[in-house]
């Protein structure tokens, strides 16, 4: 990832060539993280293993909730069908496009000492995160939209009766798995155990969050503790959008504890992301 970013510096200590347009949007922390990100996104097009987990496993899950959907008693918790499988689907693509992907990529940069050498630039902390990780948002974003029509196309899913709070739940979503990704990271010792490191977030948000089984058929007790999982209140605020049920008190729950699982992955990745390979 050597050139990236523009960081050379001229004898006065300004950027070289700063005259011209590009090395002077590069020197803008908007600049530098969208070079980075042009950077990453190449390097993500190379990796068939990565690539092809974010793309199409999110893809594939939700053809097995169908058939696990007919054994639910939907109706009597007011749940259709498409309303159980889309939310779900969408959270598969937040944690195999989005987290389990980052987890990877920033395992990887560090023990190939990438982010050491971008901390000796103009990037700061925060910048290297985000430019790294808007590849891997972008195509949760992108898939969460093509989810949504495939759904709404296959299995007659009507649009979202309270929009803003499925566009609440997924960017809730997205924020946390990247930050969740890098407490991870923070963990990983090598890239070879990314995905083994990755797999206890992955198994229990796919059990726990209302993905494979909606909080709603669960009993009163196992749903209560559910509910304070990392992802349900992304799920629970993409489900209560399309289903338009979701009362006041609800929508604060999940608002406040998913802000709260943000605000404590953000603590932990100052306190415990490491920028120099494990030994």
């Amino acid at each position: 990832m050597s050139g990236t970013v523009s960081t050379t510096k001229g004898p006065a200590g300004g950027t070289a060539g700063a005259g011209s347009g590009r090395n002077t949007a590069a020197s803008t922390p908007v600049g530098r993280m969208r070079a980075l990100a042009r950077a990453e996104l190449t390097l993500l097009g190379r990796s068939k293993g990565t690539l092809f987990a974010a793309l199409f496993v999110p893809l594939v899950l939700p053809l097995s909730l169908y058939s696990a959907a007919g054994e639910m008693n939907l109706d009597e918790v007011g749940l259709s069908i498409g309303a159980m499988i889309l939310p779900g689907a969408i959270g598969f693509s937040l944690l195999f496009a989005v987290y389990s992907a980052l987890v990877g990529v920033f395992v990887t940069r560090r023990e190939e000492l990438v982010l050491k050498r971008l901390r000796t630039g103009e990037l700061r902390d925060v910048e290297i995160l985000c430019g790294a990780s808007l590849p891997s948002l972008a195509t949760g974003l992108v898939q969460s939209l093509v989810l949504a029509v495939g759904c709404a196309l296959l299995l007659d899913v009507a649009a979202p009766q309270a929009v803003h709070l499925s566009v609440l739940g997924l960017l809730l979503g997205l924020v946390l798995c990247a930050a969740l990704a890098a407490v991870t990271a923070g963990f990983t010792r090598t890239t070879e155990s990314a995905q083994v490191t990755a797999m206890p977030v992955v198994m229990v948000s796919m059990l726990g969050s209302g993905m494979a089984v909606p909080l709603e058929v669960l009993p009163d007790r196992l749903a209560s503790f559910c509910e304070l999982l990392p992802l349900t209140p992304a799920v629970t605020l993409l489900r209560g959008g399309f289903t338009g049920n979701l009362s006041g008190s609800e929508t604060l729950f999940a608002v406040v504890t998913g802000v709260a699982w943000v605000l404590l992955a953000v603590f932990a990745v100052r306190r415990w992301f490491r920028w120099e390979p494990r030994r």
